[in-house]
């Protein structure tokens, strides 16, 4: 018996008690006083800790506001917009070359958004218009890459907009709806919406997967489902229907149906989230999927192995925006399920921020730090820290941000680089290219300032 604890008898055994049993009465131990004491003084140290961290949070989101205001946005529209052709320049020297020689839908539909978003989010600036960087993308991207014989848009143009690649994929042309919708909202131009609604029947009428369900995603400019894996994938793989795609897919009917409102844009809405829910990001993380066949069967083997960080928070935090949208209960407990897996198997917890890859039920393999992955922790957590996990999840976020300002933003202009070590050490220093635009970044920043200020 410890010598601090005090000993007294359960009063059914004392003298007199008819259940009194002399040879089986049991001491029962009360703890001291200052047990009591440390567990007080641990809680209210917790709700200090959650204290700071919120002050903490509420700074950080703040300082990051001014550095959008006075660095970022500067940057973005001074290196990227092209005055000569229309469009934008991503391209950088650490991209390889200063020159670049290619523009990409995806992120020419990417930098559209992030600058009418900017527009939307009331940045302002006496120099230049963020609303007149958005159109003349938008012009540049009617103008060079719609296909006007057959709908739906190329892949890549040259500097001056001739199409390079003329492979029209599911990934893509979500980008383009999330552009013209973003754009309309800052525009007003019921052309642009009227646009993006065409699109999205285009996309019903030839990706849609009329035996099996979803989409499928890589084309020819006739729209001719490619099948064989060894052509013009560039995304994911073609024959197959992947997590990527429909996940970006899913994020692009969200917003056209909040806009719009139409029952058919609802109805693919709620089946797209419902393939991404069952297919490619389940209850259970351990069983997230990169690819699956047309019928739904797991792909297995090279690419298709193994668990995106990155990928499950985002559908995380994209599942609740659908949800929003569509009226539906957020599933929290479907979310948490994938925030926690990150947590427990891709996170930092020494320094912050998520890794990149890892393997079912261990820790991450490969635990480099990508910018675009940080970014979307950076929402995902947001969006759990003004819901109902606000203590769960404030000290991650918190350590996340911290990290991406010592070692993955540039203090010189903002701009985040591509990738950094596990440590902070900086791995790829590039800021701009086909891949690399306005977006991750400035719209986990954007719902990281939403929920905490």
């Amino acid at each position: 018996m410890n010598r601090v604890d005090r000993v007294v008898y359960h009063k059914s055994m004392l003298p007199g008690s008819s259940q009194l049993n002399p040879t089986k009465m049991m001491p029962v131990r009360i703890k001291p006083i200052w047990h009591l004491m440390v567990a007080l003084m641990f809680l209210n140290t917790c709700a200090v800790s959650a204290d700071e961290d919120a002050t903490v949070l509420q700074t950080l989101a703040q300082k990051h506001r001014r550095i959008l205001e006075e660095k970022v946005l500067p940057y973005w529209y001074r290196t990227t917009v092209d005055e000569a052709h229309g469009g934008y320049l991503l391209a950088d020297p650490h991209s390889g070359s200063k020159d670049q020689i290619e523009k990409q839908l995806v992120t020419q539909s990417r930098m559209i958004w992030g600058f009418a978003h900017a527009w939307n989010k009331g940045f302002r600036s006496d120099s230049v218009s963020y609303l007149e960087a958005a159109r003349q993308g938008y012009a540049f991207l009617m103008d060079r890459f719609y296909d006007r014989a057959h709908g739906g848009f190329y892949w890549s143009t040259d500097r001056s907009g001739s199409v390079t690649n003329d492979k029209k994929l599911l990934y893509g042309q979500a980008f383009v709806i999330y552009a013209l919708v973003e754009y309309y909202r800052a525009s007003g131009e019921t052309q642009a919406i009227n646009q993006a609604v065409e699109l999205f029947h285009t996309l019903q009428k030839h990706a849609y997967d009329e035996e099996h369900g979803g989409w499928f995603e890589h084309f020819e400019p006739d729209w001719t489902w490619i099948q064989n894996p060894a052509e013009g994938a560039y995304v994911e793989l073609t024959g197959h229907k992947s997590g990527n795609a429909h996940l970006h897919w899913m994020e692009a009917l969200a917003e056209l149906h909040e806009v719009t409102q139409s029952s058919e844009v609802r109805r693919a809405l709620k089946e797209s989230l419902e393939i991404n829910r069952r297919y490619f990001y389940p209850l259970d993380p351990d069983a997230s999927s990169f690819h699956q066949t047309p019928d739904w069967q797991r792909v297995s083997g090279g690419r298709s192995d193994g668990i995106s960080y990155g990928h499950n928070v985002e559908f995380a935090w994209l599942m609740l925006r659908a949800q929003e949208v569509l009226g539906e209960p957020l599933d929290w407990g479907h979310f948490k399920a994938h925030i926690d897996h990150s947590l427990r198997y891709g996170f930092d917890h020494q320094r912050g921020g998520i890794y990149n890859l890892g393997m079912p039920k261990t820790k991450a393999h490969d635990q480099n730090k990508v910018w675009w992955c940080q970014s979307e922790m950076v929402a995902a957590l947001a969006y759990a820290y003004q819901g109902p996990l606000t203590a769960h999840v404030s000290r991650p976020l918190r350590q996340t941000v911290e990290f991406l300002e010592s070692h993955m933003i540039d203090p010189k202009d903002g701009i985040w680089y591509s990738s950094v070590s596990a440590e902070g050490e900086v791995l790829q220093s590039g800021k701009a290219n086909v891949w690399k635009g306005m977006y991750h970044d400035f719209r986990g920043l954007m719902i990281f300032e939403s929920a905490v200020d």
